[in-house]
Protein backbone atom coordinates (compact mmCIF):
# COMPACT_ATOMS: atom_id res chain seq x y z
CA UNK A 1 0.00 0.00 0.00
CA UNK A 2 1.31 3.49 -1.01
CA UNK A 3 1.91 5.20 2.09
CA UNK A 4 0.52 9.34 1.23
CA UNK A 5 0.22 12.18 3.92
CA UNK A 6 -2.14 15.12 2.88
CA UNK A 7 -0.57 17.68 1.32
CA UNK A 8 -2.14 20.45 3.69
CA UNK A 9 -3.89 19.44 6.82
CA UNK A 10 -7.56 20.21 7.13
CA UNK A 11 -7.56 20.50 11.02
CA UNK A 12 -4.84 21.97 13.84
CA UNK A 13 -2.24 19.22 14.10
CA UNK A 14 -2.09 20.81 17.66
CA UNK A 15 -4.97 19.52 18.74
CA UNK A 16 -6.50 23.31 19.09
CA UNK A 17 -9.66 22.04 16.98
CA UNK A 18 -10.51 22.62 13.55
CA UNK A 19 -9.09 25.05 11.39
CA UNK A 20 -11.94 25.53 8.98
CA UNK A 21 -15.34 23.67 9.08
CA UNK A 22 -16.79 22.98 5.39
CA UNK A 23 -20.46 23.99 4.73
CA UNK A 24 -22.55 20.80 4.78
CA UNK A 25 -23.49 21.48 1.11
CA UNK A 26 -19.76 21.41 0.42
CA UNK A 27 -20.30 17.92 1.61
CA UNK A 28 -22.99 17.11 -0.60
CA UNK A 29 -21.23 18.40 -3.89
CA UNK A 30 -18.50 16.06 -3.12
CA UNK A 31 -20.17 13.48 -2.79
CA UNK A 32 -22.93 14.23 -5.92
CA UNK A 33 -19.31 14.70 -7.29
CA UNK A 34 -18.02 11.10 -6.48
CA UNK A 35 -21.00 8.98 -5.85
CA UNK A 36 -23.48 7.63 -9.14
CA UNK A 37 -25.90 5.27 -9.57
CA UNK A 38 -24.72 1.90 -9.93
CA UNK A 39 -25.15 0.60 -13.53
CA UNK A 40 -28.36 -1.48 -14.76
CA UNK A 41 -28.56 -5.14 -15.32
CA UNK A 42 -31.10 -7.31 -16.47
CA UNK A 43 -31.63 -10.34 -13.88
CA UNK A 44 -34.04 -12.69 -13.25
CA UNK A 45 -37.35 -12.50 -11.72
CA UNK A 46 -36.04 -14.60 -8.68
CA UNK A 47 -32.90 -12.56 -7.82
CA UNK A 48 -34.59 -9.05 -7.75
CA UNK A 49 -36.78 -9.17 -4.53
CA UNK A 50 -35.84 -5.95 -2.51
CA UNK A 51 -33.89 -4.11 -5.95
CA UNK A 52 -35.19 -0.82 -7.49
CA UNK A 53 -36.55 -0.83 -11.23
CA UNK A 54 -34.06 0.69 -13.67
CA UNK A 55 -36.99 1.92 -15.54
CA UNK A 56 -40.66 1.84 -15.87
CA UNK A 57 -41.70 -2.10 -17.25
CA UNK A 58 -44.97 -2.14 -19.59
CA UNK A 59 -47.38 -5.07 -19.84
CA UNK A 60 -46.36 -7.83 -22.45
CA UNK A 61 -49.93 -8.53 -23.05
CA UNK A 62 -53.49 -7.23 -21.93
CA UNK A 63 -53.78 -8.92 -18.18
CA UNK A 64 -55.97 -10.93 -18.18
CA UNK A 65 -55.58 -12.01 -21.36
CA UNK A 66 -59.25 -12.90 -21.72
CA UNK A 67 -62.63 -12.50 -20.21
CA UNK A 68 -62.19 -15.32 -16.84
CA UNK A 69 -64.24 -15.95 -14.15
CA UNK A 70 -64.06 -14.13 -11.01
CA UNK A 71 -65.35 -17.01 -8.73
CA UNK A 72 -65.70 -20.76 -8.73
CA UNK A 73 -69.38 -21.68 -10.39
CA UNK A 74 -71.05 -22.06 -13.63
CA UNK A 75 -69.97 -20.17 -16.39
CA UNK A 76 -73.76 -19.06 -18.49
CA UNK A 77 -75.36 -16.26 -20.54
CA UNK A 78 -77.19 -14.18 -18.50
CA UNK A 79 -80.38 -14.47 -19.88
CA UNK A 80 -80.78 -17.75 -19.77
CA UNK A 81 -81.21 -17.00 -15.75
CA UNK A 82 -83.99 -14.26 -16.22
CA UNK A 83 -86.78 -14.94 -13.58
CA UNK A 84 -85.07 -17.33 -11.37
CA UNK A 85 -85.24 -17.27 -7.99
CA UNK A 86 -85.58 -19.80 -4.93
CA UNK A 87 -89.07 -20.35 -5.68
CA UNK A 88 -88.49 -20.86 -9.33
CA UNK A 89 -86.00 -22.65 -10.71
CA UNK A 90 -84.54 -21.77 -14.42
CA UNK A 91 -83.14 -25.14 -15.94
CA UNK A 92 -79.87 -23.71 -17.76
CA UNK A 93 -79.20 -25.30 -21.18
CA UNK A 94 -75.63 -23.96 -21.19
CA UNK A 95 -73.63 -24.11 -17.71
CA UNK A 96 -70.14 -25.09 -17.81
CA UNK A 97 -68.38 -25.36 -14.39
CA UNK A 98 -65.43 -23.35 -14.23
CA UNK A 99 -63.18 -22.00 -11.17
CA UNK A 100 -61.84 -18.83 -10.40
CA UNK A 101 -59.42 -17.73 -13.38
CA UNK A 102 -60.80 -20.56 -16.03
CA UNK A 103 -61.34 -18.55 -19.11
CA UNK A 104 -64.85 -18.27 -19.91
CA UNK A 105 -66.21 -20.67 -22.63
CA UNK A 106 -67.58 -19.17 -25.87
CA UNK A 107 -71.52 -17.79 -25.58
CA UNK A 108 -70.94 -17.27 -21.65
CA UNK A 109 -70.98 -14.05 -19.86
CA UNK A 110 -71.48 -14.44 -16.59
CA UNK A 111 -70.55 -16.68 -13.64
CA UNK A 112 -73.19 -17.87 -11.03
CA UNK A 113 -71.73 -19.17 -8.19
CA UNK A 114 -72.54 -22.82 -6.83
CA UNK A 115 -75.08 -21.36 -3.98
CA UNK A 116 -77.16 -19.70 -6.71
CA UNK A 117 -77.52 -23.13 -8.51
CA UNK A 118 -78.76 -26.95 -7.75
CA UNK A 119 -78.29 -30.09 -9.67
CA UNK A 120 -80.89 -31.45 -10.81
CA UNK A 121 -80.23 -35.04 -11.62
CA UNK A 122 -78.03 -34.33 -14.94
CA UNK A 123 -78.99 -30.60 -15.12
CA UNK A 124 -78.21 -26.85 -13.66
CA UNK A 125 -81.17 -24.76 -12.54
CA UNK A 126 -80.58 -21.34 -11.44
CA UNK A 127 -81.93 -20.49 -8.37
CA UNK A 128 -80.56 -16.84 -8.82
CA UNK A 129 -80.87 -14.64 -11.56
CA UNK A 130 -77.37 -12.64 -12.77
CA UNK A 131 -76.64 -9.88 -14.58
CA UNK A 132 -74.18 -9.98 -17.79
CA UNK A 133 -70.28 -9.56 -16.51
CA UNK A 134 -71.14 -10.89 -13.11
CA UNK A 135 -68.47 -13.12 -11.72
CA UNK A 136 -66.26 -11.79 -14.86
CA UNK A 137 -62.76 -10.18 -14.90
CA UNK A 138 -63.11 -8.68 -18.30
CA UNK A 139 -60.09 -8.58 -20.45
CA UNK A 140 -57.64 -6.10 -19.83
CA UNK A 141 -59.33 -4.98 -16.62
CA UNK A 142 -55.93 -4.76 -14.83
CA UNK A 143 -53.98 -3.86 -18.13
CA UNK A 144 -53.61 -3.43 -21.56
CA UNK A 145 -50.78 -4.50 -23.74
CA UNK A 146 -48.27 -1.73 -23.62
CA UNK A 147 -49.32 0.41 -20.87
CA UNK A 148 -47.32 1.08 -17.62
CA UNK A 149 -47.02 -2.26 -15.03
CA UNK A 150 -44.55 -0.69 -12.58
CA UNK A 151 -42.98 2.43 -12.23
CA UNK A 152 -38.78 3.32 -12.33
CA UNK A 153 -37.72 3.45 -8.88
CA UNK A 154 -40.20 1.00 -7.33
CA UNK A 155 -38.15 -1.26 -4.83
CA UNK A 156 -39.74 -4.95 -6.30
CA UNK A 157 -42.07 -6.82 -3.32
CA UNK A 158 -42.78 -9.94 -3.93
CA UNK A 159 -46.34 -9.42 -5.04
CA UNK A 160 -44.61 -7.29 -7.93
CA UNK A 161 -42.36 -10.51 -9.28
CA UNK A 162 -45.60 -12.38 -9.21
CA UNK A 163 -47.42 -9.67 -11.17
CA UNK A 164 -44.52 -9.42 -13.55
CA UNK A 165 -44.31 -13.00 -14.25
CA UNK A 166 -48.05 -13.24 -14.70
CA UNK A 167 -47.47 -10.17 -17.30
CA UNK A 168 -45.25 -12.15 -19.32
CA UNK A 169 -41.75 -11.34 -17.95
CA UNK A 170 -39.04 -13.50 -17.11
CA UNK A 171 -36.13 -10.75 -16.25
CA UNK A 172 -36.42 -7.04 -15.90
CA UNK A 173 -33.27 -4.31 -15.39
CA UNK A 174 -32.67 -3.18 -11.94
CA UNK A 175 -30.28 -1.39 -10.09
CA UNK A 176 -28.11 -3.00 -7.86
CA UNK A 177 -27.86 -2.35 -4.26
CA UNK A 178 -24.03 -0.64 -3.28
CA UNK A 179 -21.88 -2.79 -0.95
CA UNK A 180 -21.64 -1.09 2.07
CA UNK A 181 -18.59 -1.65 4.61
CA UNK A 182 -19.25 -0.63 8.32
CA UNK A 183 -15.67 0.15 9.93
CA UNK A 184 -15.97 0.75 13.81
CA UNK A 185 -13.01 2.58 14.58
CA UNK A 186 -14.27 2.86 18.25
CA UNK A 187 -12.43 5.86 20.80
CA UNK A 188 -12.89 6.46 24.45
CA UNK A 189 -16.17 8.85 23.31
CA UNK A 190 -17.65 6.25 21.32
CA UNK A 191 -20.47 4.33 21.64
CA UNK A 192 -20.34 0.52 21.68
CA UNK A 193 -19.75 -0.89 18.77
CA UNK A 194 -22.40 -3.28 18.57
CA UNK A 195 -24.77 -0.16 19.49
CA UNK A 196 -23.58 1.90 16.74
CA UNK A 197 -22.48 -1.14 13.94
CA UNK A 198 -26.65 -2.11 14.57
CA UNK A 199 -27.48 1.53 14.23
CA UNK A 200 -25.57 2.02 10.84
CA UNK A 201 -26.65 -1.54 9.41
CA UNK A 202 -30.20 -0.45 9.78
CA UNK A 203 -29.76 2.64 7.89
CA UNK A 204 -27.95 1.58 5.23
CA UNK A 205 -30.49 -0.88 4.21
CA UNK A 206 -33.14 2.01 4.71
CA UNK A 207 -31.77 3.85 1.98
CA UNK A 208 -31.31 1.00 -0.52
CA UNK A 209 -27.54 -0.30 0.56
CA UNK A 210 -26.68 -3.87 1.64
CA UNK A 211 -24.22 -4.78 4.60
CA UNK A 212 -20.98 -6.03 3.18
CA UNK A 213 -19.36 -6.02 6.46
CA UNK A 214 -19.57 -4.59 9.91
CA UNK A 215 -15.61 -4.09 11.06
CA UNK A 216 -13.59 -4.08 14.61
CA UNK A 217 -10.56 -3.00 13.60
CA UNK A 218 -7.55 -2.22 16.34
CA UNK A 219 -6.59 0.91 17.07
CA UNK A 220 -3.54 2.46 14.58
CA UNK A 221 -3.58 4.92 11.74
CA UNK A 222 -1.72 1.88 9.91
CA UNK A 223 -4.43 -0.79 10.68
CA UNK A 224 -7.36 1.62 9.85
CA UNK A 225 -5.38 2.28 6.70
CA UNK A 226 -5.25 -1.39 5.41
CA UNK A 227 -8.45 -1.65 6.18
CA UNK A 228 -9.78 0.72 4.64
CA UNK A 229 -8.49 -0.17 0.97
CA UNK A 230 -9.65 -3.61 1.32
CA UNK A 231 -11.91 -4.57 -1.85
CA UNK A 232 -15.30 -5.34 -1.20
CA UNK A 233 -17.38 -2.27 -1.33
CA UNK A 234 -18.81 0.30 -3.68
CA UNK A 235 -18.74 2.82 -0.39
CA UNK A 236 -17.24 2.74 3.08
CA UNK A 237 -18.66 4.03 6.55
CA UNK A 238 -15.99 4.93 9.07
CA UNK A 239 -17.92 5.48 12.86
CA UNK A 240 -15.32 7.20 15.11
CA UNK A 241 -12.00 8.68 16.06
CA UNK A 242 -12.77 11.61 13.45
CA UNK A 243 -11.63 14.83 15.44
CA UNK A 244 -8.75 16.85 15.43
CA UNK A 245 -6.77 15.20 19.11
CA UNK A 246 -3.84 13.58 18.87
CA UNK A 247 -5.84 9.83 19.33
CA UNK A 248 -8.48 10.86 16.40
CA UNK A 249 -6.67 8.26 14.07
CA UNK A 250 -9.93 8.37 11.53
CA UNK A 251 -8.59 11.00 9.49
CA UNK A 252 -4.93 10.43 9.30
CA UNK A 253 -5.74 6.97 8.21
CA UNK A 254 -7.71 7.82 5.61
CA UNK A 255 -5.10 10.33 4.36
CA UNK A 256 -2.79 7.17 4.07
CA UNK A 257 -4.60 5.21 2.55
CA UNK A 258 -5.98 7.63 -0.43
CA UNK A 259 -7.23 10.92 0.32
CA UNK A 260 -9.00 13.24 2.90
CA UNK A 261 -11.06 15.64 1.09
CA UNK A 262 -13.26 17.29 3.80
CA UNK A 263 -12.90 17.27 7.43
CA UNK A 264 -14.86 18.79 9.95
CA UNK A 265 -18.51 20.01 8.61
CA UNK A 266 -20.61 22.95 9.90
CA UNK A 267 -23.29 20.96 11.52
CA UNK A 268 -24.48 19.86 15.15
CA UNK A 269 -23.53 17.01 15.93
CA UNK A 270 -21.68 15.44 13.49
CA UNK A 271 -19.15 18.40 13.19
CA UNK A 272 -16.06 15.97 12.82
CA UNK A 273 -17.40 14.13 9.99
CA UNK A 274 -15.13 14.01 7.14
CA UNK A 275 -14.88 12.31 3.45
CA UNK A 276 -12.35 11.34 1.34
CA UNK A 277 -11.05 8.47 -1.23
CA UNK A 278 -9.47 5.19 -0.39
CA UNK A 279 -8.47 3.03 -3.50
CA UNK A 280 -10.39 4.98 -5.45
CA UNK A 281 -13.93 4.47 -3.03
CA UNK A 282 -15.76 6.93 -1.49
CA UNK A 283 -15.44 6.77 2.50
CA UNK A 284 -17.65 9.09 4.46
CA UNK A 285 -15.80 9.45 8.03
CA UNK A 286 -18.97 9.79 11.06
CA UNK A 287 -18.33 10.44 14.39
CA UNK A 288 -18.12 8.01 17.59
CA UNK A 289 -20.76 9.67 19.86
CA UNK A 290 -24.04 7.53 19.10
CA UNK A 291 -25.68 10.98 18.74
CA UNK A 292 -23.45 12.42 16.34
CA UNK A 293 -23.13 9.36 14.28
CA UNK A 294 -26.89 9.53 13.30
CA UNK A 295 -26.76 13.10 12.75
CA UNK A 296 -23.79 12.81 10.53
CA UNK A 297 -25.44 9.65 8.78
CA UNK A 298 -28.85 11.63 7.88
CA UNK A 299 -27.72 14.74 6.82
CA UNK A 300 -24.42 13.27 4.77
CA UNK A 301 -23.41 9.70 4.45
CA UNK A 302 -26.78 8.89 4.05
CA UNK A 303 -27.17 10.78 0.84
CA UNK A 304 -24.12 8.91 -0.95
CA UNK A 305 -25.75 5.60 0.13
CA UNK A 306 -28.69 7.05 -1.70
CA UNK A 307 -27.24 8.14 -4.78
CA UNK A 308 -25.51 4.81 -5.30
CA UNK A 309 -28.73 3.08 -4.80
CA UNK A 310 -29.91 5.01 -7.55
CA UNK A 311 -32.84 7.08 -5.27
CA UNK A 312 -33.21 10.64 -4.88
CA UNK A 313 -30.69 12.08 -2.65
CA UNK A 314 -32.56 14.58 -0.60
CA UNK A 315 -33.84 13.29 3.31
CA UNK A 316 -36.16 10.35 2.90
CA UNK A 317 -37.96 11.61 5.45
CA UNK A 318 -41.47 12.46 6.15
CA UNK A 319 -42.24 15.93 7.14
CA UNK A 320 -45.10 17.84 9.15
CA UNK A 321 -45.52 21.66 9.05
CA UNK A 322 -46.04 22.77 12.70
CA UNK A 323 -45.62 25.46 14.89
CA UNK A 324 -42.85 25.87 17.42
CA UNK A 325 -44.00 25.43 20.96
CA UNK A 326 -40.70 26.92 22.49
CA UNK A 327 -37.80 28.89 21.54
CA UNK A 328 -35.24 26.25 19.13
CA UNK A 329 -32.01 27.85 20.09
CA UNK A 330 -29.13 27.78 17.67
CA UNK A 331 -25.90 29.01 17.14
CA UNK A 332 -24.76 31.11 13.93
CA UNK A 333 -22.50 28.97 11.80
CA UNK A 334 -23.19 25.68 12.30
CA UNK A 335 -26.36 23.80 11.08
CA UNK A 336 -28.10 22.31 13.83
CA UNK A 337 -30.34 19.62 13.89
CA UNK A 338 -32.50 19.97 16.74
CA UNK A 339 -34.44 16.50 18.26
CA UNK A 340 -37.79 17.70 18.82
CA UNK A 341 -41.22 15.68 19.42
CA UNK A 342 -45.00 17.24 18.79
CA UNK A 343 -46.78 18.18 22.32
CA UNK A 344 -50.73 17.32 22.66
CA UNK A 345 -51.32 20.73 20.27
CA UNK A 346 -49.19 19.28 17.84
CA UNK A 347 -46.61 21.85 18.24
CA UNK A 348 -43.15 21.19 18.13
CA UNK A 349 -40.81 21.85 21.28
CA UNK A 350 -37.78 20.85 21.53
CA UNK A 351 -36.77 17.45 23.24
CA UNK A 352 -32.41 18.18 23.59
CA UNK A 353 -30.45 20.93 22.66
CA UNK A 354 -27.82 20.03 19.32
CA UNK A 355 -24.90 19.49 21.63
CA UNK A 356 -26.57 17.18 24.22
CA UNK A 357 -25.17 13.46 23.27
CA UNK A 358 -27.00 10.30 23.36
CA UNK A 359 -30.12 8.55 21.73
CA UNK A 360 -32.34 8.79 24.40
CA UNK A 361 -33.88 12.34 23.65
CA UNK A 362 -34.16 10.83 19.69
CA UNK A 363 -35.85 7.77 21.08
CA UNK A 364 -38.26 10.12 22.46
CA UNK A 365 -38.10 12.62 19.79
CA UNK A 366 -40.80 12.36 17.23
CA UNK A 367 -38.02 13.80 14.39
CA UNK A 368 -36.16 16.51 14.03
CA UNK A 369 -35.86 20.08 13.02
CA UNK A 370 -33.09 21.79 11.04
CA UNK A 371 -31.95 25.18 11.64
CA UNK A 372 -29.59 27.15 8.84
CA UNK A 373 -25.93 28.51 9.94
CA UNK A 374 -27.52 31.85 9.35
CA UNK A 375 -29.71 31.48 12.58
CA UNK A 376 -29.51 32.07 16.14
CA UNK A 377 -32.93 30.05 16.58
CA UNK A 378 -36.01 29.76 15.70
CA UNK A 379 -38.75 31.65 18.28
CA UNK A 380 -42.02 30.09 19.78
CA UNK A 381 -45.03 30.51 17.50
CA UNK A 382 -43.53 29.98 14.38
CA UNK A 383 -44.21 27.50 11.09
CA UNK A 384 -41.54 25.21 11.02
CA UNK A 385 -40.82 21.70 9.19
CA UNK A 386 -39.90 18.65 11.34
CA UNK A 387 -38.48 15.42 9.35
CA UNK A 388 -40.01 12.38 10.74
CA UNK A 389 -37.50 9.54 12.49
CA UNK A 390 -40.51 6.84 11.55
Amino acid sequence: MTVREPASPLHDVRGRGFARRSPLTEGWAWIDDRVAAPAVRLLPLSDCAGLRLADAVAAVGDWPPADRAALDGYAVAAADTLGAGSYNPVPLTAAVAVSAGDALPPGCDAVIPYEAAQAVGPFIEAIDAVAPGSGVERRGAWTAAGRPLLPAGRRLRPADLGLLAAAGHDAVPVLPAPRVRILLAGGPKAGAPEQLGAMLAALVRRDGGVVAAVETPAAGIDVLAEALVRPGADLILSAGRTGAGPDDVAPPALARAGSLDLHGIAMRPGGSAGAGLAGGIPVLLLPGEPMAVLAAYELLAGRAVRRAAGLPAGLPHATVQAVTARKLVSEIGCLDLHRVRLDEDGRVEPVASPGWPGLAAAARADGFVLIGADSEGVPDGVPVTMYRFD
